[in-house]
């Protein structure tokens, strides 16, 4: 049976939730009908628009313009400050209401998900039903709207809650493929930023049809590995599971987030270097191996990203670890700016007998695995301080099981 995958996303959610908290304080409008922004402090010229609200957009109010370039195209416009703790507690609401349906669900950002319906189909019928009773719930319950995009992946159920808004339900099934989305510009595919969309362009690839029909081979000569991954998206290929952190821990990963972006994936290399030495450090104290790793990029808007391989030996080896998310990170890379970085390793099993191919190295293998457990030992008897990664001094690691 195949896979059905929902995506939900608040519409305008900073915007909305801010119109919400007015509204309970006593307001007597929506800021949602305003001409309204939520921004920063508007006296520092690099404050900037957050949110805006359709009137606002309607002047030409872009997000992420500072607030001094808006306010010229609107001198009446309204600046809400923004509440970060107010929009947490919104968040939580709605993933509190979305898991007492089930727990697949991966948090993509503060206002997006991805919901497995494959498991609980049975339970509560027609997806298409069930999305209208979600989509009414969740305005009734918590006073806002969402998009909701159904498919058979989470790339394309991303895609669908894309299509048009507010307030929408959309499908993407691999059978609407050709007809929904390969007629869209190559700049709405989901994982293509700016400066591929140019590339691409300069190669007369406008559309998602013209990327999802183009050689492979011609293409990775200006995009490496990347070029077969972005084929796979337009051709609404992506076979990442629905990641939930709050059912029952069969994997561990971590992650960071950056205090600022990093543009060059040669940045990322030691961030990814260190995460797969606190992993591997765990595994082998808990005399666990993984045998699949997923890498997790989010960009400065913090849309999240993930790409992950099955390996053939299952491994605690922290040099084994670190060229597979390399690897991975090299297929997954499109030259956009990230903001967090992390690894997951899954299917966590005790023993790992090792399958050598003609191109392994036992002795490699052997003198990693002395290695890693030499620096354990140091490390147990001088502290974990003892040999640090430069690379997450600046950096907060989160653990999650």
């Amino acid at each position: 049976m195949k896979r059905i995958i929902l995506h939900i996303d608040v519409n305008n959610a900073f915007l909305s939730w801010s119109a919400i908290l007015l509204l309970h304080q006593g307001c007597n409008y929506d800021l949602r009908e305003k001409y309204a922004v939520i921004g920063g402090d508007e006296s520092k010229r690099h404050g900037i628009v957050l949110a805006k609200s359709p009137l606002a957009k309607k002047k030409g109010i872009k997000t992420a313009e500072t607030l001094f370039s808006a306010r010229k195209k609107c001198p009446n416009l309204m600046i809400v400050p923004p509440n970060y703790k107010w929009y947490q507690k919104k968040s939580y609401q709605l993933f509190k209401l979305l898991s007492s349906y089930t727990p697949d669900i991966e948090v993509a950002s503060i206002d997006e998900c991805y919901l497995d319906y494959t498991p609980i189909k049975n339970l509560y019928g027609d997806v298409l039903e069930f999305a209208k009773k979600l989509q009414q719930e969740i305005y009734d319950k918590l006073e806002f709207t969402v998009n909701i995009g159904i498919a058979n992946n989470k790339l394309c159920a991303k895609m669908a809650s894309d299509f048009s808004k507010p307030n929408k339900i959309h499908t993407l099934f691999d059978d609407e493929i050709e007809n929904k989305m390969y007629p869209l510009p190559i700049n709405d595919l989901f994982g293509i930023g700016k400066k591929t969309t140019i590339k691409l362009r300069n190669l007369n690839i406008n559309t998602i049809s013209d990327l999802a029909n183009s050689d492979p081979e011609y293409l990775s000569k200006y995009f490496k590995n990347q070029a077969f991954k972005m084929i796979e998206w337009a051709k609404g290929i992506d076979d990442s599971p629905v990641i939930s952190e709050n059912v029952e821990r069969k994997g561990i990963s971590n992650s960071t987030t950056l205090s600022h972006n990093l543009v060059y994936k040669e940045e990322v290399y030691p961030i990814l270097e260190a995460i797969s030495d606190n992993l591997a450090i765990d595994l082998r104290s808990k005399k666990k191996y993984a045998s699949v790793i997923a890498v997790t990029l989010k960009d400065k808007y913090f849309r999240s990203y993930s790409h992950q391989t099955k390996l053939k030996n299952a491994t605690n080896i922290t040099s084994e670890i670190y060229d597979v998310s390399k690897k991975l990170l090299d297929e997954m890379w499109s030259n956009e700016p990230v903001r967090l970085v992390g690894i997951r390793l899954d299917n966590l099993t005790s023993t790992s007998p090792h399958q050598l191919s003609l191109f392994d190295s036992l002795e490699k293998h052997e003198e990693n695995k002395v290695l890693d457990e030499t620096v354990d030992k140091l490390k147990a008897k001088y502290g974990s301080q003892v040999i640090k990664k430069a690379s997450l001094v600046d950096n907060k690691i989160k653990k999650k099981y």
